[in-house]
């Protein structure tokens, strides 16, 4: 395909890390691919004016659906290349009354955790729920807060809790590293403010489809990468110091026969 196809990505390392493996296998196929990347709100805001072509990935129905209500029938949905979901976690070894978000509002579990909640972007859906959480849990009146900044903020305030030996909150997702190195407990959210399970979804603008081969549009319905494996590239970007498309290659070469699969 001589046309560039232009995918968009959100600027994360776990978004970056699933793109580079498509836009591996695409170029693989003789396509031409660009890469353009934004926080969540202006990628989407990209992919309806029609700056980028496809999206990979839109996390549906909950994390990003408002983001693509707006035109979503100009998109076509492909694969579901993982299956996201959010979390707020705790150490593993945290005491055993703490079992549900609704626990932290009892004065002797809020007296037994650090206070600030460390977020990342704005615009990610785990930001907003939590941002809700807060209110309609009401905890800001047992002394918690959260705060937006960066993955590395996030995880890096965890890390850093554990180290001290002190309990903190952590709002997180699957798939992300942090899995990989410390054992959560998954506090229960009653109320259903974390959105439950999305589907991460390739989303293709369709006056951009011409611009996609054959071969590759079915690759794109049948590409299916799971949480454990886009963790395990998440890990070789941020603990491991590769780059995403690296990882990419990495993970690709070690799994050759799954890859052609995907385009049989």
């Amino acid at each position: 395909m001589t046309e560039p196809l232009i995918m968009g990505q959100v600027g994360l390392s776990f978004h970056t890390a699933a793109a580079a493996v498509l836009a591996e296998v695409l170029e693989d196929l003789g396509h031409t691919i660009e890469i353009r990347e934004a926080p969540h709100e202006e990628m989407f805001a990209m992919l309806g004016r029609g700056e980028v072509d496809l999206v990979c990935s839109a996390w549906l129905p909950a994390s990003h659906g408002g983001y693509i209500a707006p035109f979503e029938d100009e998109i076509e949905k492909l694969a579901v290349i993982y299956t996201p979901y959010c979390i707020w976690g705790i150490s593993a070894d945290a005491p055993d009354d703490i079992q549900s978000v609704e626990d932290l509002a009892k004065p002797d579990v809020a007296a037994k955790l650090r206070k600030l909640i460390q977020g990342i972007t704005p615009g990610a859906g785990i930001s907003r729920f939590s941002r809700q959480m807060i209110v309609d849990y009401q905890l800001e009146q047992h002394g918690f807060h959260f705060q937006n900044g960066t993955v590395d903020d996030c995880c890096g305030a965890y890390l850093d809790a554990t180290a001290a030996g002190d309990l903190a909150i952590v709002p997180l997702w699957h798939p992300q590293w942090l899995h990989t190195e410390a054992k959560l407990r998954e506090l229960k959210d009653p109320k259903g403010l974390l959105g439950g399970q999305d589907d991460a979804t390739m989303v293709l603008r369709k006056d951009a489809a011409h611009k996609v081969s054959a071969q590759g549009i079915q690759f794109l319905r049948k590409v299916s990468l799971e949480n454990a494996v886009v963790s395990e590239l998440d890990q070789a970007i941020c603990r491991e110091g590769l780059t995403a498309r690296e990882a990419a290659k990495r993970w690709i070469g070690e799994n050759r026969s799954t890859v052609d699969g995907w385009m049989e």
